[in-house]
């Protein structure tokens, strides 16, 4: 089933990298033919019009090929864990939600919390500021 699932995979990624240069390669309707394919574009490979038609034509094909791969890979990992992981291979919505656990408390020693009360020094009182006395003024 894994070889299966490489394979689809490797088509799926070589269909989109197609589609995407395919995209690119073809033009607006308002593109003028002559322009990318020569004066002469009746003598070309395709003929007048048909270079448009097989670049549309190609895109779709692999527009087609990447869909089917993409339904393929969904149907055959849902089919995979449908058994192991929802159990009557129901939806995950009708599974039920797991129970939550309260932590447990932590135990606490008494004479222990006696002596860490007894380690943090008491505050120091902050020191009152002495009153301001008025500059000297230097009028005389």
């Amino acid at each position: 089933m894994q070889i299966w699932n490489s394979v689809l995979l490797v088509l799926q990624l070589i269909a989109a990298l197609a589609m995407i240069g395919l995209v690119l390669i073809q033009h607006g309707k308002g593109a003028d033919m002559g322009a990318s394919f020569g004066s002469g574009a009746s003598g070309s490979l395709f003929g007048a019009s048909g270079s448009a038609n097989f670049l549309s034509r190609s895109t779709a094909a692999c527009a087609a090929v990447f869909f089917a791969c993409t339904l393929a890979l969904a149907f055959g990992s849902n089919a995979g864990r449908s058994g192991a992981a929802l159990g009557s291979g129901g939806s995950v919505l009708d599974r039920a939600a797991p129970a939550a656990s309260a932590p447990a408390p932590a135990a606490q020693i008494p004479a222990a919390a006696a002596s860490a009360a007894a380690a943090v020094p008491a505050p120091i009182p902050a020191p009152i500021p002495a009153p301001a006395t008025p500059p000297a003024s230097a009028s005389k």
